[in-house]
């Protein structure tokens, strides 16, 4: 192993010492640790510990890292205090995640570090959208993200290479490549002859270095940084190495020819580098020992203190309310229209379509760190128009057309909330979400409650049929996120709602998955206040006042309840608008049940699995005693939504609400 130290001092090898050595002897002692059962779980990098501690100490200290399992160096290279990882590694309340994450799946905002998720890919996209945040602001910085060569196969990879070569962004993703993803080789991973060939196929540079040598490391990693700053480009960085343990502890290595651990033994970084330094004249054997010495009273101080717990004491109430990042009241005191009347004369009538555009652009003027992005959304303005005209009144450094990338855009929303941005990333149409959906259901909507990094993005949902679409432009999906804590979900059913709360969503710090009923687009006009205004997340409107029975419902169902009633004078129907899906408003729910003992839920989704059936359920479990009929659910055929026009009517709610109203009115 060829070592070249160019201008480094004497000062700075030594501190490169004993900056790889650390994380080698907090891993020997962690494995005594999990054999004495003290840790559960342990993913060990021994023998790579030369690429996260090279790039820790080649990356600047405010530049976000995206670290995976075996990057304990990155950890101690950020100075991150033992006795506070050990106490996350036990799960302790007082760790970075209140014992709510294991291992390496926290972050550190003070250190500049995202927590990684199980599903490794997304990983890269969200140093795409810091890298863009970077390039917003014209800093001479960098964003880095490691992957494996088992992650290279994954499709987030590929879709974050592209994004960050298509926006020129400062982003560098790091390859470790060790030759096994868990136990598959990498002869069954992928047939190019090395991953970096990958870089030239997105437009990119790229290079393969040694893995195990901390001053290759180190020095590709200045370099590269340097490039991605003076250029604005990305960059691939292939990194050859070896696992010298199994994929975590449980795994063991029997998979893995011994012949290999006798080549790579040869190879081992910490030691490596020590003969180097030894040979060079900047340590010698005693100066081994002291170091070593001063490094194992440092990690037996901090794991007397890491080791100090107590046992956590559940509090429901605590662990609901760290699912969502709060709300600061006192920088949103923004205008509730419900409160009472406008301030102002409202528009003449307003489409809901126009009520969506007016919302974005008065958030836009509002927020100078609000960024807009999809499909098409710059100069066409979306595949609806509502983003028309924005472009060239904001640009396009804001308004931004994407690849067709959906979990990578997803992912560099995030990335751009690390930053301090908001973002507004359109679904050309619902049914494509399904491409982000990682993205969304287990990265911006857990991670506050993780490690309290709050994500500012609302998601953007033209859904809905009753337009001829068929089966992949017409779907209902809203029930796939209303079960999953930490997101929160609105519907608007008329155009001052859908100005208000798409407003009130872009205001909140949470994940925000907005549902727009393409039906509703041009069909649906109201007076709608020219001010800026909110309407807030969580409370529902009478929609209608009734005696006979209550309709529950939102979105195209307010209308469908709408039109039955006016066709129907000889019966009295309250019409409950939900408009927010999660979280419910429970009150109000329960205000319409008393008011008429007789409740439909309705909704344009299909009956199976529908939110119909959770807000029945709650029905029947606290408010029976109000009920004179069972609570009914009128949706939509559980099959896929079908392209001719009579079979699309015959599959929405709507052709069964008067049988169901029958049905119910029987009772």
């Amino acid at each position: 192993m060829y070592f070249n130290r160019k201008d480094l001092s004497d000062e700075t090898l030594l501190h490169f010492y004993r900056s790889i050595l650390l994380p080698r002897m907090i891993e020997e002692k962690m494995l005594l640790l999990l054999r004495q059962g003290k840790i559960s779980k342990w993913f060990s990098g021994i023998g790579q510990e030369a690429i996260a501690t090279g790039v820790a100490l080649a990356m600047g200290s405010d530049e976000w890292i995206m670290p995976l399992h075996r990057n304990l160096g990155v950890f101690t290279g950020r100075n991150m205090p033992l006795h506070k990882l050990v106490r996350q590694w036990l799960g302790d309340k007082s760790g970075y995640s209140k014992g709510r994450e294991r291992s390496f799946h926290f972050g550190s905002r003070a250190h500049h570090i995202c927590g990684m998720i199980s599903h490794l890919g997304p990983q890269l996209a969200v140093a795409d959208g810091v890298a863009l945040a970077y390039k917003l602001r014209k800093e001479n910085k960098v964003s880095l993200a490691f992957t494996g060569e088992g992650g290279t196969s994954e499709g987030d990879f590929h879709e974050a290479l592209n994004v960050a070569a298509v926006w020129d962004l400062p982003v560098i993703f790091v390859i470790e490549n060790n030759g096994y993803a868990l136990s598959t080789p990498t002869e069954e991973q992928y047939r190019c002859e090395g991953l970096i060939e990958r870089a030239r196929g997105y437009g990119m540079e790229g290079v393969r270095i040694d893995g195990n040598n901390i001053l290759a490391v180190y020095d590709t990693i200045r370099g590269v940084r340097d490039f991605c700053i003076a250029r604005q480009k990305p960059y691939l960085v292939e990194c050859a190495t070896f696992r010298m343990r199994g994929h975590e502890e449980a795994s063991g290595v029997k998979y893995i020819p011994d012949y290999l651990f006798e080549i790579w033994e040869q190879k081992d970084p910490v030691k490596k580098f020590e003969e180097y330094l030894l040979k060079e004249g900047v340590l010698t054997p005693a100066a081994i020992a002291a170091i070593k010495e001063s490094l194992s009273d440092h990690i037996e101080e901090e794991l007397k203190a890491g080791l100090d717990t107590q046992p956590i004491i559940p509090d429901a109430r605590e662990e609901l309310n760290d699912v969502y990042a709060p709300i600061d009241r006192e920088t949103s005191t923004y205008y509730f229209y419900d409160d009472g009347p406008p301030q102002r004369d409202a528009h003449a009538p307003f489409r809901y379509l126009d009520a969506i555009r007016e919302g974005l652009r008065q958030s836009m003027l509002r927020h100078d760190n609000l960024i807009l992005m999809g499909q098409d959304i710059a100069t066409y303005g979306g595949a609806f128009k509502i983003t028309e005209g924005l472009a060239a009144e904001f640009g396009k450094e804001r308004v931004r057309n994407t690849p067709l990338c959906e979990s990578a855009i997803l992912g560099a929303s995030l990335g751009l909330c690390l930053e301090g941005y908001k973002s507004v990333v359109e679904m050309q149409f619902a049914d494509f979400v399904s491409a982000g959906f990682t993205q969304i259901v287990n990265n911006l909507a857990k991670i506050h409650y993780r490690w309290g990094q709050h994500a500012d993005v609302v998601i953007r949902m033209p859904a809905g049929g009753g337009v001829g679409a068929g089966p992949f432009h017409s779907q209902s999906n809203e029930a796939w996120f209303v079960h999953t804590p930490g997101l929160k979900v609105v519907y608007p059913s008329t155009a001052r709602d859908a100005k208000g709360l798409l407003i009130a969503a872009i205001n909140d710090p949470n994940p925000v998955m907005y549902f727009e009923h393409k039906a509703l687009y041009r069909s649906v006009s109201d007076r709608v206040p020219e001010e800026y205004y909110t309407v807030e997340i969580g409370k529902a409107r009478q929609a209608q006042e009734g005696e006979d029975i209550t309709i529950i419902t939102y979105g195209s169902g307010v209308y469908w309840a709408m039109d039955y009633a006016e066709n129907t004078p000889d019966l009295s129907i309250e019409i409950l608008d939900l408009r927010t899906l999660l979280p419910l408003d429970y009150e109000a729910i329960a205000q319409a049940v008393k008011k008429t003992g007789k409740v439909i839920v309705l909704h344009e989704d299909t009956l199976t699995g529908g939110i119909g059936g959770e807000i029945a359920a709650w029905i029947g479990e606290h408010c029976f005693e109000y009920l004179d009929a069972p609570a009914m659910r009128c949706a939509s055929l559980d099959t896929p939504v079908p392209f001719n026009e009579a079979l699309e009517r015959h599959f929405l709610a709507k052709f069964r609400l008067g049988e169901c109203i029958d049905r119910l009115l029987e009772y």
